[in-house]
């Protein structure tokens, strides 16, 4: 009686050490990468920076040095310190699903693990790609807005310059790569939706005209307030939105000849 109990605990003793070895592969890379991202941290700070930079410096006239402040003392540390944070779950991230996958993998079918497997290299790479569209396109024509509130004081008046503080200028674009990069996973979680059967295809094209209203709702919300930036991200959201949609009639078509193929042959299919 004893020794059945105790094959039943061994199980869940072995995926618990399991997942504890695969949580301390995951924490240790992070911490690793945190420290090599703070030695960095300049370079980064000064390629995030650069839209703004190079702004200013077009702006300027007559050799004038434009500067960005901190006026706490421990801003520039902790602005530093938010850097090389975001940046180490940024790199992390292969290690972190790979470890989750190599932790999940083991439990499922082969079919469902070619199913899966997309998932986790398609996250990363849609990421990228709204933070590089961020970075390239959105940046510069959200600081452009910005500085156009500028002026020059003329007539007796004082001048309105823009001194952005480190900590200010980071949360913005750093709220702006984010908002980017997880609306750019938009067809990614509409994809395990429907595979699990909460959404469909057919439901998601029905429901098509108010996916635009909350995709302008999103923008709006996620965006500095000018309408360029806003409709530059409505935009790809609609796109992918689109994407999603036919990503699911993939998963639908998928499903049913999964299911004629057991229909035909009623046998489960060997686990790895």
């Amino acid at each position: 009686m004893t020794s059945g109990i105790e094959d039943r605990k061994m199980p869940l003793v072995e995926h618990l050490a399991e997942l504890r070895r695969r949580l301390i592969y995951s924490l240790a890379a992070f911490i690793i990468l945190f420290f090599v991202a703070y030695a960095f941290h300049q370079h980064m700070f000064d390629f995030l920076v650069e839209p703004l930079a190079k702004l200013l410096e077009a702006k300027s006239s007559n050799g004038q040095v434009r500067r960005m402040i901190f006026t706490a003392p421990q801003e520039a540390f902790f602005t530093n310190v938010k850097i090389a944070f975001f940046a180490a779950a940024f790199l992390s991230f292969p290690v972190i699903a790979s470890q989750i996958w190599m932790f999940v993998a083991p439990g499922l079918y082969r079919h469902e693990k070619k199913a899966f497997l997309p998932f986790l290299v398609a996250t990363p790479a849609l990421f990228l790609m709204g933070a590089a569209m961020v970075y390239y396109l959105v940046m510069p024509v959200a600081y452009q807005f910005f500085l156009s509130f500028e002026t020059t004081g003329a007539q007796g008046g004082l001048p309105i310059q823009l001194e952005t503080r480190v900590s200010e200028y980071l949360s913005l674009s750093m709220q702006l790569i984010f908002a980017f990069g997880l609306c750019f996973e938009l067809p990614v979680l509409m994809t395990l939706l429907a595979r699990v059967g909460i959404v469909t295809a057919r439901g998601l094209a029905e429901k098509r005209r108010y996916a635009i209203v909350i995709a302008f709702i999103v923008a709006a919300v996620l965006t500095p307030p000018d309408v360029i930036s806003q409709v530059m991200l409505a935009v790809p959201i609609l796109i992918l939105y689109e994407i999603s949609v036919i990503c699911a009639r993939f998963v639908e078509k998928g499903r049913a000849a999964r299911l004629a193929a057991l229909d035909a042959d009623p046998v489960d299919p060997p686990a790895d």
